[in-house]
């Protein structure tokens, strides 16, 4: 079973804190003005400073929660997660990303529970993973998910139309102002949008989900990072 040392641990971080340039936290010690908040699944495969070339500090407010959820339940209703709702409230950034990624646990999870296939699971996580099976169920009805589809193949689907719905749900919340703007991507690492590892393909702007009307939105160039499963 792989493990860090406190050693291993240590190391790490001397090197990081010699490599970083005088001054580097200067413009961001007093407060965070953040361009985006991005949404990321909870997964090590996945850095969400890496997929968008960040090396300066403040620039990104990265809450990272099972599953990319945006939404938890509150007094039996559903209401943007507080890790998200944080950084759009107090930091003022009118730029909200939510990435899913290609093979989610979390997703698969939800697969499972959706199909009476779970496992146990610690109170914790069971929690979280059940707050995507209605989600997946809705999935199911719609017809996302065609019968005989390997898991690995329907998990991925099920990961966009997650992410579709979580950019639908904060359009909709009225905790998030108007004017953000919201977009939803699925980070593909497993090369099932296309042959490159490491892009994030826009999957919905708004709530847009229409692929050519996406092409559209992109700057020139861009066009072959939207992409869908559905």
């Amino acid at each position: 079973m792989p493990s860090a040392s406190l050693e291993t641990l240590l190391e790490r971080n001397r090197r990081h804190e010699e490599e970083l340039p005088e001054g580097h936290f200067q413009g961001v010690r007093a407060g965070q003005e953040p361009a985006a908040v991005a949404v990321c699944c909870s997964d090590s495969r996945v850095s969400q400073e890496g997929m968008w070339s960040v090396e300066e500090p403040g620039w990104l407010f990265t809450p990272s929660t099972i599953g990319n959820l945006v939404w938890d339940r509150c007094d039996g209703e559903l209401a943007v997660d507080g890790n998200v709702l944080y950084p759009i409230r107090h930091t003022e950034t009118r730029t909200t990303v939510v990435v899913g990624h290609t093979g989610c646990g979390a997703i698969t999870a939800a697969y499972r529970v959706a199909r009476g296939e779970s496992g146990e699971e610690p109170p914790g996580i069971a929690r979280r993973v059940d707050l995507l099976v209605p989600t997946v169920e809705r999935a199911l009805s719609a017809g996302v998910v065609d019968p005989g589809l390997l898991e690995s193949e329907a998990v991925n689907r099920l990961v966009e139309y997650h992410v579709r719905e979580a950019v639908a749900f904060l359009g909709d919340a009225p905790e998030v102002p108007d004017e953000e703007e919201i977009y939803g991507f699925v980070y593909d690492f497993q090369e099932v949008y296309g042959e490159v590892s490491g892009r994030a393909y826009l999957v919905s702007a708004n709530g847009e989900t229409d692929a050519e009307t996406l092409r559209g939105l992109v700057p020139e160039g861009f066009e072959g990072w939207v992409g869908t499963l559905l």
